[in-house]
């Protein structure tokens, strides 16, 4: 059973590296607060480590 991931963007993507920005579409952020609930599957996971820096994670 996937369990599911609660994502949170605590920084702007103003001047960050293109990829990452694209990382922050790509799991559905649009902005600072902005909240989102994904399934904790290995992609996701890889995400979430390449920005973790902007990131805040829950369950």
């Amino acid at each position: 059973m996937l369990k599911n991931i609660k994502i949170t963007q605590i920084k702007s993507s103003i001047g960050r590296i293109p990829k990452h920005k694209a990382t922050l579409t790509s799991l559905g952020l649009k902005h600072i607060g902005h909240t989102v609930i994904k399934k904790k599957t290995p992609i996701i996971l890889g995400m979430i480590k390449k920005i973790f820096y902007m990131l805040k994670i829950g369950n």
